[in-house]
C-alpha cells in the first residue's frame, strides 16, 4: 500500500490519487491536519510496529510499501478542546509522533523528508549547481553594505529571501524576487536586519520550470516577459493567461538537472532557470518539494504517472 502525506486541500495529491485509482492500486491518504482525531499506535517492536486508524480506514507499518511526502498540514487539536495551552500541547504532541513516524518509513520515501528540508538551503543548492557546471549569476547571500552595494552597482540586481518567502500576521504577504535599486549607505541599517539573497539580473527571454522525476525531466518555458508584473518573478500577480511552453533541454543541461536532484538525495526536484536573451540557461534554485500539478494541466506532462511509477519501482524493490 501506497501512504500519501499531505493535506485535504492538497489539489496537486488529488492528480496522483487519481492515477492511483485509474491503476488499482491500493493507498492511504494520511491529512496530517486531522491526526488529533485518530486512534494511533507506536510499537518499540520493530520499525513497522506502527497503525493508524482515521475515519474508517486502518494503514499498518506492515501495510506500507512507498510512501510521498507531499504537504502535509500542521496537526489540528479537536474543536473541543478549548482552552490554548492545552491545545498547544496536544498539537505539539502530535507532531512529535508525526516526526518519529517519519523516520520509521525510511527506505519508503519517493523523498525523504529529511533530505527534502536539507536539500532547501538555497547556499548549498548554488554550490552544488556551481560544481555540476551550471551557469549561475554573481551572488551575494549578505547583511553588509559592501557586497550588496557592489552588486547593485554594477548594474540591475534582484534580491529574495533565504529562506522565509512569506510575512505571518492579519495580512499575511508574500514576499516575490523584486528588483533592486543601488544600495547605499542609507541602507545598511535595514539591510542588517537579516541575510538577503542579491544577484546579478539575468536579462530574460523566458523562465524555466524544470520538474525532475526520477530520470524523467520535463522542461517548461514560462514566458514571463509577456506581461510587464511577471517580468521580474513570475509568481507575481498569479495571472492564469500566462503563457507556458512544453520544451526540452540540451542534454547537457537536462543531464546536470538530474545529477542535482540526485546529489541532493532525492527522486523529485522543481528546478527554475533562466533562459536569457542569448539563449543561455542560468540556475536559480531549486524547491525539492515543489507545485508541478499546474505545468501537467498547462502542458500534459504526465507527471503525476512518472510519480506513481516511482513509487511503484520503490515498492518493487531493486532489479
Amino acid at each position: 500500500m501506497f501512504l500519501l502525506v499531505t493535506n485535504r486541500r492538497d489539489i496537486t495529491m488529488d492528480f496522483v490519487v487519481a492515477k492511483l485509482q485509474r491503476r488499482g492500486l491500493p493507498y492511504f491518504r494520511l491529512n496530517t491536519e486531522l491526526l488529533p482525531l485518530s486512534r494511533s499506535t507506536l510499537g518499540v517492536s520493530a520499525m513497522d510496529d506502527w497503525a493508524i486508524e482515521l475515519e474508517g480506514k486502518r494503514i499498518t507499518g506492515r501495510d506500507v510499501t512507498a510512501a510521498y511526502f507531499r504537504r502535509p498540514g500542521a496537526p489540528q487539536a479537536p474543536e473541543a478542546v478549548l482552552d490554548a495551552g492545552e491545545r498547544a500541547y496536544i498539537e505539539a504532541e502530535w507532531s512529535s509522533f508525526l516526526k518519529s513516524l517519519y523516520f520509521r518509513l525510511e527506505g519508503c520515501w519517493f523523498s525523504d523528508p529529511t533530505q527534502i528540508f536539507l536539500a532547501e538551503d538555497k547556499p548549498r543548492q548554488l554550490l552544488i549547481a556551481r560544481h555540476l557546471g551550471f551557469n549561475i549569476p554573481d551572488t551575494a547571500i549578505t547583511n553588509q553594505l559592501e557586497p550588496a552595494e557592489l552588486l547593485t552597482a554594477e548594474g540591475r540586481a534582484v534580491g529574495k529571501p533565504l529562506r522565509q518567502a512569506v510575512l505571518p500576521g492579519a495580512l499575511e504577504k508574500v514576499m516575490f524576487t523584486s528588483r533592486l535599486q543601488p544600495l547605499t549607505e542609507a541602507d545598511a541599517p535595514a539591510l542588517g536586519l537579516a541575510p538577503l539573497i542579491i544577484q546579478a539580473e539575468v536579462p530574460k527571454k523566458y523562465d524555466v520550470r524544470v520538474t525532475v522525476v526520477g530520470a524523467q525531466v520535463f522542461a517548461t518555458a514560462i514566458w514571463s516577459q509577456d506581461n510587464e508584473e511577471t517580468e521580474v518573478d513570475w509568481r507575481r500577480g498569479s495571472r492564469p493567461d500566462l503563457r507556458h511552453e512544453a520544451i526540452s533541454l540540451p542534454d547537457q543541461v537536462a543531464a546536470q538537472c538530474r545529477e542535482l536532484v540526485h546529489r541532493l538525495n532525492l527522486r523529485y526536484g522543481a528546478i527554475d532557470l533562466v533562459c536569457d536573451t542569448d539563449e543561455k540557461l542560468w540556475f536559480l534554485e531549486i524547491n525539492p518539494n515543489g507545485q508541478w500539478a499546474w505545468i501537467e494541466n498547462q502542458t500534459g506532462y504526465p507527471i503525476a504517472a512518472a510519480i506513481v511509477d516511482e513509487l511503484e519501482m520503490i515498492r518493487n524493490g531493486p532489479l
